[in-house]
């Protein structure tokens, strides 16, 4: 039996298949641990490490631009909501979106995830011109050569957080897209949060403090939830193997299927269980025609911020190996 290297970041609902409890057809699945998960994000890139692991979605596409051997299927094991992560510095005065417009805002890396939603966002929300403003980044792209002239790299060793605490950045996104890390993927990364301020007058402050409100009145109106992670595979595996893709599909299906039968409230995540409630149903639905509008969004975001190419094919199929992938 053939194995199959896999890595995850930690979600209960895929822990059936990295245990064994739910089978790949035909393969023994090997789980790799790589903390932070994102590490393996650039490893699997550049390197092709390992046979499967989790990818930003947009770095993914990315590669695929760039003719790096990597093929997808359509389960996306995690999704966030994401006016909440943008926060100002104390004293910058900024009040509604537009106001970042020449200002300088943190993000860990211009393709970061989380990036290329809130700038999507502000764009086709509120109007926002995002080529007026400076991108501070400390990090690398996973997939490099796409940065835009509006971005400017830390130099002197700082942290996002620290520049936003001293005021030398107007703004930054939070987690681990900005201020709740430094420097790239390693062990111990998300402990490195920034300190307290010593009272709220210096305090930095959400740029909308109505975020949830607004997150699912967007959801409601789009239909758009944003996409944080897909499963990639080695192109060499899907050309010896072409059912391997609908097979890997239905095991993360069913390792799906066997956590809600333990867990039916998400219970086990509460952001998810919360998230599923917002949108009234699934918090991580699995397949192409369940995720259409999201999948459009993050492909029409990424060309309009240079990451694509403007010809980059809208046909959401073609993303992805050829297979069987019902709605689960």
């Amino acid at each position: 039996m053939d194995k199959l290297t896999v890595v995850l970041g930690d979600y209960p609902h895929a822990r059936q298949l990295l245990d064994g409890d739910t089978a790949v057809d035909g393969y023994l699945v090997e789980p790799v641990e790589v903390t932070p998960v994102i590490g393996a994000y650039r490893r699997m890139i550049r390197d092709l490490e390992f046979d499967v692991c989790e990818l930003a979605p947009v770095s993914y596409l990315m590669a695929r631009q760039a003719g790096i051997a990597l093929t997808a299927i359509p389960v996306f094991l995690n999704r966030r909501f994401h006016h909440g992560d943008m926060q100002c510095a104390a004293g910058s005065g900024i009040r509604v979106p537009r106001d970042l417009e020449g200002r300088r805002v943190g993000v860990r890396a211009y393709s970061v995830s989380t990036g290329v939603w809130v700038r999507g966002v502000l764009r086709e929300e509120y109007g926002v011109d995002i080529d007026k403003i400076i991108w501070v980044v400390d990090d690398d792209d996973h997939v490099e050569g796409r940065v835009p002239a509006n971005v400017e790299r830390v130099t002197d060793g700082r942290s996002l957080g620290e520049l936003l605490r001293a005021g030398e950045i107007d703004a930054a996104l939070t987690g681990n897209a900005g201020t709740g890390r430094a420097g790239a993927p390693r062990a111990g990364w998300t402990a490195t949060a920034e300190p307290e301020a010593d009272g709220d007058d210096d305090r930095p402050y959400p740029l909308f403090p109505e975020a949830t409100t607004l997150a699912v009145d967007h959801y409601l109106r789009t239909g758009v939830y944003p996409l944080h992670s897909l499963v990639a595979l080695r192109s060499e595996l899907v050309e010896r193997d072409p059912g391997l893709p609908t097979r890997l599909y239905a095991a993360f299906a069913d390792s799906k299927r066997r956590h809600l039968a333990e867990q039916p409230a998400w219970s086990a995540v509460p952001r998810l269980a919360r998230q599923g409630q917002q949108i009234g149903g699934d918090p991580v639905p699995y397949g192409i025609d369940a995720n259409e509008a999201s999948l459009a969004a993050m492909v029409r975001f990424a060309r309009d911020q240079g990451l694509l190419d403007p010809q980059f094919p809208a046909d959401l199929p073609s993303l992805f190996a050829a297979g069987d992938y019902p709605d689960a």
